[in-house]
């Protein structure tokens, strides 16, 4: 009996220093994150639930009151009223459906290229990743110079080649696919990403390949792709959320024209909201954006599960 309590002291003895412990790095672990979780309630939660309340009023800046007005805005929205909702939207829709496929098509390649061991292979990677970290405003001017119909390098070229020119920039058929071309500029911090991925993957399993007599198709299909896979998905989400986010270009280089044809969906709330002021409204406008985002994230990983296949797991 003594041995039992004796044992029993000590379990409880354990557990108390157990206790403390667990308590003591719950407490550190809340001091240490306190300034990021603190900067999400007042930066992000905080500014998304005004910003929710703001959507069901009519809040205009110059206005003396703002009153409750339920739905009205979301109704204005879909019912058509708002003609330039459904034109942006589509815009928007456009020239995701261009941009996603051709970032990581692109990146992906450059990144097979730039994992070759070749001489030099330093200096290219910090090529392709120089133009990543230009500013935007900076990049958007170049690139206004290079798509002038008249005196742009591109249309010189293209004359120099006898090939027809284009409006690039300021042609109503021509704008959205310019302004996808002048985002590839930017694409170099995709390619790291792919390069990192490249490199995680065993060069082991090429050599099979070649033991098997197989080319760089078969290490293609049945390494590179199916290893990579989710890094592709990564990338496919990072790219469709910032392709529905764009808006410097428009801002930059068209204002949305010519005739509205590059009017995208941001660049149209930050018009009402700071030019027209309609808060409220484009409150609403951005809570419908973040919907649409939401549903496209949503979907992309619910079908990952078919496609993305992760090292180790069982098929």
């Amino acid at each position: 009996m003594e041995i039992s309590a004796n044992t029993g002291k000590s379990v409880k003895t354990v557990a108390r220093k157990s206790s403390k412990r667990e308590r003591k790095a719950l407490f550190y672990g809340l001091l240490f994150t306190a300034p990021a979780i603190l900067g999400f309630i007042i930066y992000t939660l905080g500014p998304m639930i005004a910003s929710l309340y703001l959507s069901l009023t009519d809040y205009n800046v110059f206005k003396d009151t703002t009153s409750f007005i339920g739905l009205d805005n979301y109704v204005k929205l879909f019912s058509g009223e708002d003609d330039l909702f459904y034109k942006s939207l589509g815009t928007t829709f456009y020239f995701v459906i261009l941009r996603v496929p051709a970032v990581i098509i692109i990146s992906f390649f450059l990144a097979i290229l730039l994992n070759m061991n070749v001489k030099g292979r330093a200096i290219f990677r910090t090529i392709i990743y120089l133009p990543s970290i230009v500013p935007a405003v900076a990049a958007s001017m170049i690139w206004l110079w290079l798509m002038n119909p008249d005196l742009g390098l591109l249309n010189m070229a293209l004359n120099w080649l006898h090939l027809p020119t284009s409006n690039w920039l300021f042609g109503e058929g021509s704008v959205i696919p310019s302004i996808v071309l002048t985002t590839l500029w930017g694409i170099g911090g995709t390619v790291i990403i792919f390069l990192a991925g490249l490199s995680g993957i065993p060069k082991s399993y090429y050599e099979a390949i070649d033991v098997d007599g197989g080319g760089w198709y078969s290490k293609l299909r049945h390494i590179t792709v199916p290893m990579l896979t989710p890094t592709i998905f990564f990338n496919t989400i990072m790219t469709i959320i910032g392709s529905f986010q764009v808006f410097s270009e428009a801002y930059i280089l068209t204002q949305g024209g010519p005739n509205n044809k590059s009017l995208f969906f941001v660049f149209y709330l930050w018009r009402t909201a700071f030019r027209d002021t309609e808060m409220g409204y484009a409150s609403a406008l951005a809570w419908v954006l973040f919907i649409i985002i939401m549903i496209f994230t949503v979907f992309v990983f619910k079908t990952s599960k078919s496609w993305v296949h992760y090292e180790g797991e069982k098929q």
